[in-house]
């Protein structure tokens, strides 16, 4: 209730000079909504009147030491940057270092091999290091999007045609089984590929022959298959919709790709990898995160995986002002994710939740103190002041 500007503006005006600072706010007026209030616009604790020093002091020695943390936890990150990347993808947690070593063994001898996981998992950047760590390193790598294939060009675009043999074809053209001769063919979204396609793709694939739409005349290609797909091909098969004969014989090897929400270990690699290269990218130096962005960041599920966490990360690397990004700078639904209920947790000293903990046991045993004492494990002494903080201030003072 200070004249001319309140606390909330002044917590305003300190978070839009310097995102990256800590701000603890002391109020005599406490209540749930002002502490949410606050928390929102940037204060990382919420005291209440009259202050206790020694907590006060515990307070900001438990920041000081966080802030520590954090700066050692960033250089680390940025250190191990390097040693976390495997042909372009970034992690240390053990789903996907299993993932790298399988890749490893796998790059030397494959001939097909299948790579599933949701939309955003880096599936493409998979069979590019199957390709670069292979025996065709030097051969071409080619990538066909099946999904975006319409089906009545599905034969033409694998295996080419010849001129006249269908309305527009007006030349000869070679598909991209004849263009990834003596390399890597990258099939994605595989899962999407008509039936009626299937059975010649798996003729191709298991004899490395193909005819063009309109030509009798057979061509050898020597061809190595990744195909990718964030689709389950074994219940597709089981549904008909999916030859299992195909599945059967793309799957040989499969190399499965977690979702970023389960490997969030990798987080904080990922964040120093992407603010480097947008930093980079747009000619701006910002040195990373506000605490308060990252924790909104650790608290999302990711349901785009690490393309959603590129692209918001991008997009703050724009719209940031200072050389750290806040919460104000992610994308606006990062933003209405800032509240307590996406944490999970109600917003409130730890002092708050004692004594509202204290009260309920109270209320619960009908004002039976003796017996609420037992049960929180406290002296009765220890329950009155969490019952009367002010009158144990007000002692302290007096002594």
């Amino acid at each position: 209730m200070m004249p001319g500007m309140s606390g909330m503006q002044v917590i305003e005006r300190i978070v839009e000079a310097d995102p990256a600072i800590d701000v603890i706010l002391m109020t005599a007026y406490y209540s749930t909504e002002s502490a949410v209030e606050a928390i929102q616009k940037g204060a990382c604790d919420y005291l209440n009147k009259p202050l206790s020093i020694e907590r006060l002091r515990e307070r900001v020695d438990r920041l000081l030491a966080e802030i520590e943390r954090r700066q050692k936890a960033s250089r680390l990150d940025a250190e191990m940057l390097d040693t976390c990347r495997f042909e372009g993808i970034i992690g240390r947690s053990p789903l996907m270092l299993e993932a790298f070593a399988r890749i490893n063994r796998v790059a030397p001898h494959f001939r097909t091999a299948l790579v599933t996981g949701a939309t955003g998992t880096g599936k493409e950047m998979v069979a590019r290091a199957l390709h670069h760590l292979g025996p065709v390193a030097a051969g071409p790598f080619v990538v066909c999007n099946c999904a975006a294939i319409p089906e009545n060009l599905v034969e033409s675009e694998l295996f080419g045609h010849t001129r006249g043999s269908f309305t527009g074809a007006t030349h000869d053209q070679a598909g991209v089984f004849e263009h990834a001769h003596g390399g890597v063919l990258f099939l994605d979204e595989i899962g999407e590929l008509p039936l009626a396609a299937q059975a010649k793709l798996l003729r191709a694939v298991q004899n490395q022959e193909i005819q063009r739409v309109g030509s009798p005349a057979v061509r050898k290609v020597n061809v190595r298959i990744v195909a990718a797909t964030n689709r389950d091909l074994r219940a597709l098969a089981a549904e008909k919709l999916f030859r299992d004969d195909l599945y059967f014989r793309l799957s040989m090897v499969e190399i499965k790709l977690p979702r970023l929400g389960d490997r969030k270990e990798d987080l904080p690699l990922l964040l120093r990898h992407f603010v480097d290269h947008f930093s980079a990218l747009y000619g701006k130096p910002i040195d990373g995160l506000t605490r308060r962005a990252e924790a909104v960041l650790v608290r999302h599920s990711w349901p785009g995986n690490v393309r959603e966490l590129e692209n918001a990360i991008g997009y703050a690397c724009m719209m940031v002002e200072s050389n750290r990004i806040d919460v104000a700078d992610l994308p606006d639904h990062f933003q209405r994710e800032d509240t307590p209920n996406a944490a999970g947790i109600e917003l409130v000293s730890v002092d708050e939740i004692q004594r509202i903990h204290a009260r309920r046991m109270v209320e619960y045993f009908k004002g039976d103190k003796v017996r609420a004492a037992e049960v929180l494990g406290v002296s009765r002494a220890t329950l009155y002041r969490l019952l009367n903080p002010r009158a144990e201030t007000a002692a302290a003072g007096d002594s």
